[in-house]
């Protein structure tokens, strides 16, 4: 495993991350909390030190079950959580979005409760969760700011969500120096990720970028096939049919980056993203051991070459060769990860 840091922040994380959405709630596969639990520990044996969530997965479950696995190396991790959504004062309405609270007190009262299910005095990275850029005025930047002078958090991040919002929040939080910035990015799916990129070379910013579904919720992975029946439930299942066929097509596309017996293409899906500098850690949603295995090990494949990446680049140029799209990302009918959950439904929650 190797290491970087956020931004200016000072706080080190991992290349790989751990994507926590799946402690806590069922929409990842059901497992028991001791389950959770050893999984987070075994995690950190293969040498993750982020591990990201948020107050509103399981209802403060997942934060409880991460402070619970972590507390014996609470000082050798890296803890991100994010704050934003009132599921304290209203009940679940089935899949609809909860609402939201971007305020000065309402930040603070959920910092301070989260810190408490984290078993912990500090977070690493307190994230704005889903939050609208009209909502980020600057009072709650100062809340913020106090957080952060106060030891209540060690940096500040911006968690992105494509129903909620993205291109202006995500230039927002480069602009006011935000130390991360977290949202859906693939080989596939590169939108936000390039107006971003710009931003961020335009103003010389320190921003750090923590891509979310690195694997295009099972294509890249080649976890979903065009044999895939999705179990009641499974979150991939809200992706468009459409979608996913010509997420196959793309797939044959893209299949020189792998290197048998030395890189698979869920690795090298890492990779490609961890080749833009301004990467700090990429978050797989991991939902075995063996996702655990192969991830967590990628930073220690052979990086992506430039005939590669150029070749990727090409490629998306080019729609991976697919008529019939705009030659853009399919943005209008993807879903990415945690996005489908921006109420959070039964235990689960947004990312």
């Amino acid at each position: 495993m190797q290491y970087r840091t956020l931004g200016s922040s000072g706080v080190e994380v991992s290349e790989v991350g751990f994507g926590a959405w799946v402690v806590g709630t069922d929409w990842w596969g059901d497992r028991t909390d001791e389950e959770d639990r050893e999984m987070l520990r075994y995690a950190f044996e293969q040498g993750i030190t982020y591990f990201d969530t948020g107050d509103v997965y399981g209802h403060g479950e997942s934060e409880e079950i991460v402070g619970e696995a972590l507390s014996e190396v609470r000082e050798e991790v890296t803890i991100g959580t994010k704050v934003g959504y009132d599921f304290y004062n209203n009940p679940q309405a089935g899949h609809g979005e909860l609402p939201k609270e971007i305020t000065p007190e309402w930040i603070r009262e959920a910092t301070e409760r989260s810190l408490d299910r984290l078993e912990t005095d500090y977070v690493d990275v307190l994230q704005l969760h889903n939050a609208n850029a009209a909502e980020v005025d600057e009072d709650v930047l100062e809340t913020l700011e106090s957080l952060k002078e106060e030891g209540l958090c060690e940096s500040i991040g911006w968690a992105l969500g494509p129903s909620i919002g993205w291109i202006a929040e995500g230039k927002t939080a480069i602009a006011e120096g935000f130390d991360s910035l977290q949202f859906v990015w693939n080989a596939f799916e590169q939108v936000p990720a390039r107006p971003f990129l710009e931003e961020i070379e335009r103003l010389d910013a320190e921003t750090s970028l923590i891509p979310r579904v690195p694997h295009s919720s099972g294509l890249l992975n080649e976890q979903v096939t065009p044999e895939t029946e999705f179990e009641e439930g499974d979150h991939r299942a809200y992706r468009p049919t459409e979608w996913y066929e010509t997420g196959f097509e793309k797939v044959e596309a893209i299949r020189f980056l792998e290197r048998d017996g030395e890189r698979t293409l869920g690795q090298a899906s890492i990779q490609w993203l961890l080749a833009h500098a301004p990467v700090a850690t990429v978050t797989p949603t991991f939902r075995s051991r063996a996702d655990i295995d192969e991830w967590a090990a990628a930073p220690e494949t052979p990086p992506l070459s430039s005939e590669e990446l150029e070749r990727v680049e090409a490629l998306y140029a080019d729609n991976f060769g697919i008529e019939g799209e705009d030659g853009m990302d399919s943005l209008r009918s993807s879903v990415g990860g945690e996005d489908i959950e921006a109420a959070g439904v039964d235990r689960g929650a947004a990312h």
